[in-house]
């Protein structure tokens, strides 16, 4: 097992693509909390990993609240002793055009996606740093390294953020043992991308822009995250690693 005595936290896990990690680092070994404010999915993921005898906790989760992410890192060193992994995961994506965004929208996004993964960051620090070192993993996008005709401005502003917050807090913790890395997905199958799957042309799209011709599965993005999650990677930190069927290869 590859996260054999491994705690780890993710956010954004109660469904899609946070839920995909949260399962597969449960059959890797991992003891998982699961952050997230959809209480009944959450609630829902959390029972459907410990049917399987594995170890997790659902705690609920507002990135955007430093309060919020100190009782879930909290709970997760009370219920597990430590904690080795934080997967920033959650996230929320905007599509239309740059005069489409009204500046409500511009902070949700920023918010949401770019404040979250600060504050998780900074919540767990301390905690890795008690435990000899730690992975971060940060979920960026394609969207943080390539422009996109069809997708708000805001969110590769918020994942080019991610990007680069994720190589800066590399450098400076590195000394300590934690890593630092983030992962570059293209289009998932996940319920984030209901409206692109719901429209058969948005898909079709999505297919046509990629080298490969089709969309992941949130598993093969997942295994790019446990990678990063294990003592595997013990010696890559600051790394993008990009999962996109080859979209930014173009």
């Amino acid at each position: 097992m590859r996260l054999q005595g491994k705690v780890a936290l993710i956010s954004g896990g109660a469904r899609g693509m946070g839920a995909a990690e949260a399962k597969m680092f449960a059959r890797e070994g991992a003891k998982v909390v699961i952050g997230d404010v959809l209480e009944a999915e959450g609630r829902k993921t959390e029972a459907e990993i410990t049917e399987t005898s594995a170890e997790c906790l659902f705690w609920p989760l507002d990135v955007t609240k430093e309060s919020d992410w100190s009782a879930a890192v909290a709970a997760t060193v009370q219920r597990f002793g430590k904690l080795d992994i934080l997967v920033n995961n959650a996230g929320v994506v905007a599509r239309g055009v740059l005069e489409d965004t009204t500046l409500e929208e511009w902070g949700r996004v920023m918010d949401i996606n770019a404040k979250g993964v600060f504050l998780g960051t900074k919540a767990a620090i301390p905690e890795m740093r008690r435990a000899g070192g730690g992975s971060i993993v940060n979920i960026s996008s394609m969207s943080g390294i390539v422009g996109q005709n069809h997708i708000q401005p805001v969110y590769n502003a918020s994942k080019g953020a991610v990007r680069i917050f994720t190589k800066a807090a590399a450098i400076q913790y590195a000394k300590e043992g934690i890593r630092v890395n983030s992962v570059h997905s293209g289009p998932i199958d996940t319920d984030m991308a209901g409206e692109r799957l719901n429209d058969s042309e948005l898909q079709r799209q999505a297919e046509l822009h990629n080298p490969m011709r089709r969309t992941a599965h949130p598993d093969e993005v997942a295994y790019g995250v446990l990678y990063l999650a294990s003592d595997e990677a013990s010696f890559v930190t600051g790394s993008e690693l990009i999962i996109d069927g080859g979209a930014t290869a173009e």
